[in-house]
């Protein structure tokens, strides 16, 4: 395996989260009819990114949407007349984060657990520009750090401490990490929030889709899926060593191609199935391009989007 340069391949810092401010500019969280551009098996919500309140009613005129008419005052006014909501001004964006040991790998450019960093930074920058409130849930190698969604830079700048003071600095083993963050985020959600989960997804299985299955009433769900071309395509020709510290083994790359590939037909089916569970979107975010290319085409703002 090539090694990467040293500047990209270092672990982010803080001023390298906060220049990130900047390539949100332009991007936005909110659903925009027809936003598919990157989405791997996306699937249009059927769920508002925001909650609606209501705010009025007033006399129904040509081209409202008939499915707002208030009934009731119509049939007591004599006239139709239409309900007028107006859109939260705030809504909880969650980051769901999977920053275990398990991640610190990468064959280009950096480590799989760098890009969870970057990508999460730059999402949370981009809520911030909508004007909703942020936080997130970060699955590290002791358990689960929970930061309280805030406005603006209030719920930003902790939530870029977060990650920095739990990214891995060394490999280990997966956990169970998406099953323990998962309980945690059922407790915090409320209607209207959005959840973006970055992870690479090694551990997903049937227990962890299944307990997806009442987080999705009135909760939009994006999934950023964090690859590494040696995953996707499998060792090359020839002896390889490989492994954990202390329990390091010689691998020929032809002779363990093909199970390497098949576990990895097994984790898209997987992750698949869980896309068509939360009804979320898919966007791939590979090691080999920085978080801001990547994300950009998925996120930018459509000139018709409100």
């Amino acid at each position: 395996m090539s090694a990467a340069p040293a500047r990209s391949a270092a672990l982010p810092d803080l001023d390298e989260l906060l220049a990130l401010r900047g390539a949100s500019h332009g991007l936005t969280l909110r659903s925009q009819a027809g936003s598919r551009g990157l989405l791997h098996g996306a699937h249009q919500s059927a769920q508002r990114g925001r909650g609606m309140e209501f705010q009025e009613v007033r006399p129904y005129v040509a081209g409202d949407d008939p499915r707002t008419i208030d009934w009731r005052v119509t049939a007591r006014r004599g006239r139709p007349h239409t309900k007028l909501f107006r859109e939260e001004r705030e809504r909880p964006v969650w980051l769901l984060v999977d920053l275990s040991p398990a991640l610190f790998f990468g064959s280009h450019r950096q480590l799989k657990s760098a890009l969870v960093v970057r990508a999460a930074a730059l999402l949370a920058w981009v809520a911030a520009r909508d004007g909703d409130r942020v936080g997130a849930l970060i699955g590290a190698a002791h358990g689960v750090r929970v930061i309280a969604p805030r406005a603006r830079e209030a719920g930003v700048l902790p939530l870029l401490e977060a990650l920095l003071s739990l990214q891995p600095t060394a490999p280990a083993a997966a956990g169970e990490g998406a099953a323990e963050s998962l309980r945690a985020l059922a407790a915090l959600l409320r209607s209207g929030s959005l959840v973006c989960w970055l992870s690479d997804f090694a551990g997903l299985n049937a227990a962890v889709t299944d307990s997806c299955a009442g987080l999705t009433r009135s909760t939009e769900w994006r999934l950023f899926w964090i690859t590494d071309a040696l995953e996707r395509r499998g060792l090359p020709d020839g002896r390889f060593r490989a492994g954990l510290p202390g329990r390091l083994q010689t691998l020929d790359g032809a002779g363990v191609r093909g199970r390497w590939l098949a576990a990895w037909r097994q984790r898209t089916a997987q992750l698949e199935a869980l896309s068509t569970r939360l009804v979320a979107p898919v966007v791939p975010l590979d090691t080999g391009e920085a978080a801001e290319q990547i994300l950009r085409p998925a996120l930018q703002r459509r000139p018709h989007a409100a």
